[in-house]
């Protein structure tokens, strides 16, 4: 058993000291998971990847949750999910209507314009990506996986416990349904 699995193993027991060792285990990971995330994102975006390390971290191991994570492939994959609920819950603030949120456009030089604060592609695919997990779960933990998570897809299929070639199926089914779906497409 490596010793990220006996951590998240005294995380469960409720060690306290157990989640201050697992961070720097795992922080580098999660730091490029954040990078990766963050790269998709629209410009403008005001969340930094420290902050979204920390804060899907602090999700993932705060007292009031309970845990429970065979080994580092299942607790990175919790961090994937945490930090893409972090970034649609960003987004979903800023588009509110008191943080500007549709108002109607208005004319501005191209001088004036700011880089846009919400990325409504973002949204679309919480949405499509939910309708998805309803039709098909593995299918769409597949795509947060590989889009939220940035993992390949052998890394996605050992994640999902399924073969890499099950893993193609189920991207290529993904993609074009989530396609079909964000273009408004009866799916």
């Amino acid at each position: 058993m490596s010793e990220v699995t006996q951590i998240l193993h005294a995380i469960e027991q409720g060690d306290p000291s157990a989640a201050e060792q697992l961070l720097p285990l795992v922080y580098e990971e999660l730091r490029q998971l954040a990078d990766y995330k963050m790269a998709h994102e629209a410009a403008g975006q005001t969340l930094q990847p420290t902050a979204l390390v920390h804060e899907a971290y602090l999700r993932l191991v705060g007292t009031e949750h309970e845990s429970n994570w065979d080994n580092r492939g299942h607790f990175i994959a919790a961090a994937a999910e945490a930090m893409r609920r972090i970034l649609i819950e960003n987004a979903r603030r800023k588009h509110r209507q008191k943080r500007g949120g549709g108002r109607t456009p208005q004319a501005l030089e191209p001088d004036q314009v700011a880089a846009p604060e919400v990325s409504e592609d973002l949204l679309a695919l919480d949405e499509a990506l939910t309708r998805l997990a309803d039709l098909n779960p593995r299918a769409a933990r597949l795509v947060q996986l590989r889009y939220f998570g940035g993992l390949t897809i052998k890394q996605a299929a050992e994640v999902l416990d399924i073969s890499s070639r099950t893993a193609d199926a189920d991207w290529a089914y993904a993609r074009s349904w989530l396609l079909a779906a964000m273009r408004g497409d009866d799916v």
